[in-house]
């Protein structure tokens, strides 16, 4: 368990590999319902002006908020989660998928609240992926 008064603002957190495959992506249409054919059909992606099927903005925003989570410990500790999308990540149809690389850093504390502001990172092909993504882990 994290001790909120040990917290040091600037410090990076572990950061975390993900990838992300065309497999998941049908799993994840089939929880969330999002069937749109952009994150998983190849003709209608490129038709529509994108370099390639996609993934969904939200299982990126998710796998970003792993970070947060597996630092806290306890999913239930992560108060709030936020980000705006930037790119998209362009996933191949091979085995491997796309990596993404997250990273993150606590850009702010409160004391008086025992929250911790998470900054999170997350690039595909070395480019930022998502903008202002931010968690709050509020610390009992």
């Amino acid at each position: 368990m994290i001790d909120f008064h040990s917290l040091e603002l600037g410090s990076a957190l572990p950061p975390l590999t993900v990838q992300v495959t065309r497999a998941q992506l049908v799993r994840y249409a089939g929880a969330s319902g999002d069937f749109n054919p952009i994150h998983w059909n190849e003709r209608v992606a490129t038709s529509v002006g994108l370099p390639g099927v996609i993934a969904h903005g939200m299982l990126t925003m998710a796998l970003a908020g792993r970070i947060v989570t597996n630092w806290a410990g306890d999913p239930g500790m992560v108060s709030s989660l936020g980000v705006t999308f930037t790119r998209p990540v362009v996933v191949p149809d091979d085995d491997e998928g796309a990596t993404v690389e997250i990273t993150a850093v606590i850009g702010a504390l409160d004391t008086e609240a025992h929250t911790a502001r998470v900054d999170v990172t997350a690039k595909f092909n070395d480019q930022t992926v998502l903008g202002k993504a931010r968690g709050t882990v509020t610390f009992r």
